[in-house]
């Protein structure tokens, strides 16, 4: 009856999810008991919604005697599948169909795309293992290190991370065989990535360049072993672009501490030059007390973060006034990359927020570099890149188009823009 509590002497039955003495039971927490449950359910009733529309799809089709072509037929034998919530135990329906393909003779066979036969992890446990790695875990640590977080091992046996490793070396290999020529990239960051692992050699790092395409997206071009400040090592990277047929782009940006730049000026002369913003205010503070840096880095914001390319270059001759008599050094670290600096003010003011920084680079590879001692065993080479390859393949899956993706295409035409603002045909010939 409402309003009526529990009789006196009685304790209503509720649902526990946190033990009493700390919240686990035998070691496992009954949180992720009930998270795991969860999960489980929701992907059997998953299963069975997506068989159901395909058998309420496929319907009419029947044989000759009328019975239907395509039927349910039970559950395929359980099997264990790691997802982020751990360790799932699923029972996938079972379709018997019998429909052939004309033109092959074939049975057509279904085929869930929400659990494909051969899955036995979900892509983001698969997104785990290069960040492993790359920290400086090693292939046979995986199983143990993961089994603490997922509560099993299952599908990550040491036999399947070595098939894991292996085939992600293939598809980094084919990706640098890739044809180029059908590519158009406008703009591009570069940038050299110390990791954990050794490679090669113990000053080596990845080089990586990624690219707006003409439709605005980003792409990672190319990425291989060579070292930072190397203008070979980086010439050598772009001689293989431009052999596959990659066009030059419009505009590269990075540090100028890059050896990049030689390397850009081999193969890519036309292409303009944008110095990173990120980098330049790191050495300009570098080069001053601690109790001036403050005040200096407001000053430099105000000439990246300028109105225009005129009101940045009024920002710099403050900073000039304000800073040349006690600290010359940091002042000269401007001015002599004054042009290279203020370079993207010459693009699309949409645009400027992304060719200031070489931070698609660095976000993608924020939890991964080198932060202590690299590990003492010496990593793969050949699984580091593979492992480098695949932490961006999936982080590429992420990254979001530039603004305005529509102006690229008229950047690579030649279209002039003044202010950040695109100008007519009428103004620029006038």
């Amino acid at each position: 009856m409402a309003g009526v509590g529990a009789p006196v002497g009685k304790v209503r039955p509720v649902l526990t999810v946190v033990a009493e003495n700390g919240s686990t039971r035998d070691g496992v927490s009954l949180l992720d008991d009930v998270v795991r449950e969860g999960a489980r359910r929701m992907l059997a009733a998953a299963l069975e919604a997506e068989v159901d529309g395909y058998l309420a799809d496929l319907a009419d089709q029947r044989d000759q005697d009328g019975r239907r072509l395509v039927v349910r037929n039970g559950y395929h034998r359980p099997r264990q599948v790691v997802t982020s919530a751990g360790a799932i135990e699923v029972k996938a329906p079972r379709v018997n169909g019998k429909r052939t393909d004309e033109a092959t003779g074939e049975r057509k066979r279904f085929s869930s795309a929400i659990l494909p036969p051969w899955a036995r992890k979900s892509p983001r446990v698969a997104e785990v293992l290069p960040l492993l790695y790359l920290h400086g875990l090693s292939t046979g640590d995986f199983v143990p290190a993961l089994e603490q977080f997922l509560g099993s091992a299952a599908g990550l046996s040491p036999a399947t991370v070595t098939r894991l490793t292996e085939q992600w070396q293939a598809d980094h290999a084919a990706f640098a065989r890739r044809d180029l020529s059908k590519l158009d990239y406008v703009y591009v960051w570069a940038d050299g990535i110390h990791l954990r692992i050794r490679l090669g050699e113990s000053k080596a790092c990845v080089l990586v360049l990624i690219g707006v395409r003409a439709d605005g997206t980003k792409e990672l071009i190319a990425m291989d072993e060579g070292y930072r400040e190397s203008g070979e090592s980086w010439a050598a990277l772009l001689r293989d672009c431009a052999r596959r047929g990659m066009r030059a782009p419009v505009l590269a940006v990075g540090d100028g501490a890059l050896g990049f730049w030689n390397g850009l000026r081999e193969v890519f002369p036309d292409t303009r030059e944008q110095r990173c913003w990120v980098h330049k205010t790191a050495n300009i503070l570098d080069a001053l007390p601690k109790s001036a840096q403050p005040a200096a880095k407001k000053a430099l914001a105000e000439i990246w973060g300028a109105e225009d390319k005129d009101h940045a270059q009024a920002a710099i001759r403050a900073f000039e006034r304000l800073y040349s008599a006690k600290f010359p050094k940091a002042v000269k670290k401007i001015l002599d990359d004054e042009n290279l600096l203020l370079a993207f003010y010459d693009f699309p003011a949409e645009h400027w927020i992304h060719l200031r920084t070489t931070n698609p680079i660095e976000s993608t590879f924020a939890t991964v570099r080198l932060r202590t001692k690299v590990t003492k065993g010496a990593g793969s080479r050949a699984a580091g890149l593979a492992m480098t390859f695949k932490l961006i393949e999936s982080a590429q899956a992420r990254w979001r188009a530039v603004n305005a993706p529509h102006l690229v295409a008229l950047v690579r035409a030649g279209a002039h823009f003044e202010r950040g603002i695109l100008l007519e045909r009428q103004a620029v010939a006038a």
